[in-house]
């Protein structure tokens, strides 16, 4: 569906984008993920064709977004982070707007509006200016003016940014429902969220791809050793000499726990082997009673920090910063 190959962009001298390359398959919720600077927007920015690249290319559904933009962009919807709308339209007005400039059918356009006003729950505010609409509508009407024409492929730029609790969850589910139709790339600093939402995700770093798979492959990727943790009763040098007799404990740490007479263990073993069983029978016989005992899952965050700790994130001339520069809302992306 998506095709990014060898991929370069430089501000001066300073590469944002050094060497991408990634492919995006048809049916799945990407999540595209990196900190500030990282190149996430600029990358966006290529693929839809609004910036060019030093060198690479980018093929949309076989289209190379250069050698033919007009047929690479037809199969894209685009949600930049501040969506490009106009205020002093009703939002349906804005929308039959929008159908015009994608070249909808003049018969089809109202009632291709009217089903995307209802797919995006736009249909108690289309009768009102946007001006006066919350940021979570305006967010919807930036989705729905992506989704005019039935794009094959959707870029969504920080779709989540601002909303309040609940209408992050709305967008979500919304989101979600997208991709029975769609291909759907979206960044977000909301790990959670992207976890939540997203089949697949790509972490970017450096300008280079860091990671790419599933929440759950990441997982596994990062999974070099198991940690557990546990609470029992009993002192610290207690705990440290059974765990010292244990085999297959890489690591461990012991310190005083939340109750009387209690400690707080982290156990680190060598690879995937489950120790649960030998450590509570040693633990046992030991006389340590344990109160609980849990495996530590890693998370999108401990992943999303461990790959991009060594980032150095360069800030370009602002007047040159598209990675950083708020869209004036002109159409451009339209």
């Amino acid at each position: 569906m998506i095709q990014v190959e060898d991929l370069v962009k430089k501000y001066e001298i300073h590469p944002v984008i050094n060497h991408l390359s990634f492919t995006v398959e048809k049916g799945q919720i990407y999540g595209f993920l990196g900190p500030n600077g990282a190149g996430k927007s600029t990358t966006m920015n290529i693929i839809t064709g609004y910036i060019a690249a030093n060198s690479g290319t980018v093929k949309i559904n076989g289209f190379d977004i250069l050698k033919e933009p007009e047929k690479a962009k037809q199969c894209i919807g685009y949600l930049p982070e501040v969506p490009p709308l106009y205020t002093d339209m009703t939002v349906k007005e804005y929308l039959l707007f929008v159908a015009e400039l994608k070249k909808v059918p003049k018969k089809e356009r109202k009632s291709h509006v009217e089903e995307i006003v209802e797919r995006t729950q736009l249909r108690d505010v289309k009768d009102r200016l946007i001006k006066n609409i919350s940021k979570g509508y305006k967010q919807r009407v930036g989705l729905a003016q992506a989704l005019i024409g039935n794009p094959e492929v959707l870029i969504l730029d920080e779709p989540m940014v601002g909303l309040d609790p609940k209408q992050i969850i709305e967008m979500r589910t919304l989101i979600k429902s997208l991709a029975k139709d769609h291909t759907v790339i979206l960044s977000s600093h909301i790990l959670s969220e992207v976890s939540a939402v997203c089949d697949h995700i790509m972490i970017i770093s450096n300008g280079k791809l860091a990671a790419s798979g599933s929440p759950q492959e990441l997982q596994e990727m990062m999974h070099g050793r198991t940690e557990l943790e546990i609470v029992a009763i009993g002192t610290k040098e207690h705990a440290e000499d059974i765990l010292q007799k244990i085999d297959g404990i890489g690591s461990y740490e012991v310190e005083s726990g939340d109750d009387a007479d209690s400690v707080r263990i982290r156990v680190q073993t060598d690879g995937e082997k489950d120790m649960r069983k030998s450590l509570s029978l040693a633990m046992a016989e030991a006389g340590l009673a344990i109160l609980s005992m849990n495996r530590v899952e890693t998370s999108l965050e401990d992943i999303f920090l461990e790959l991009t700790k060594s980032e150095i994130v360069f800030v370009e001339n602002p007047k040159d910063n598209m990675e950083e520069k708020e869209e004036s809302g002109d159409g451009s992306y339209l």
